[in-house]
């Protein structure tokens, strides 16, 4: 995967608000890997993001910074019903009117090894030049699944899309996303591995500290 320098702003939406039922409803972007919470690695990841919304229960980073001049972390909300879906929280985040660049990432919160490479790939895919334009870049796993939540989107077709829609409470994202004029990038390096079970989460955890001992 092509990384590069990424001119194009972008603004991130992080998805924090599921029930987590296979993992017993535990706050799960609150669990860790690598020592670190989910959350706090996919924030990371995106910290290039001129605007951040996390849609979920709001809880502050614990290295949130405490002097008033430094970088403030991101913007929370909740989608309306609380567990009313990702389309719902897609809602809720558009709403923000600090969200006003021309890319929006799409992000779950549980995917301990994004990295700011592969964000900056998929915002360039999505703002490439050239008829027509890409309305959406989204990472393919190792089994050819699309990962809507590890993807970028042109905001403007993405609200036209959610506008169209209706009521956003309960429908499923692919109706909101599945239209969109889409570039797949393969994802060898499994970034877009998430955290769904427990059994996802000693993977990841594994594969974390394999990691920490290669340096």
């Amino acid at each position: 995967m092509t990384s590069g320098p990424t001119p194009t702003p972008f603004d991130a939406i992080v998805l924090a608000g599921g029930a987590a039922r296979r993992l017993g409803g535990v706050d799960k972007p609150r669990l860790t890997v690598g020592g670190r919470s989910l959350l706090d690695r996919v924030l990371d990841a995106c910290a290039a993001a001129d605007t951040t919304v996390v849609v979920g229960p709001e809880s502050p980073r614990p290295e949130e910074p405490a002097d008033p001049a430094a970088p403030r972390g991101p913007r929370w909300t909740r989608e309306q019903p609380p567990g009313g879906g990702p389309v719902a929280a897609v809602a809720a985040a558009l709403v923000e009117p600090a969200l006003r660049s021309p890319v929006v990432l799409l992000l779950a919160a549980d995917l301990p090894f994004l990295d700011a490479r592969t964000v900056r790939a998929l915002v360039a895919a999505v703002a490439r030049d050239g008829a027509p334009h890409p309305q959406a870049a989204m990472l393919v796993d190792a089994d050819g699944r699309d990962q809507p939540l590890a993807a970028a989107y042109r905001a403007a077709p993405l609200r036209a899309t959610l506008a169209a829609l209706g009521d956003p409470v309960g429908r499923p994202l692919r109706r909101l996303v599945g239209g969109l004029r889409t570039v797949r990038l393969a994802d060898p390096d499994g970034v877009s591995q998430d955290c769904d079970t427990w059994e996802d989460l000693e993977r990841a955890r594994r594969r974390a500290a394999e990691r920490a001992a290669d340096g």
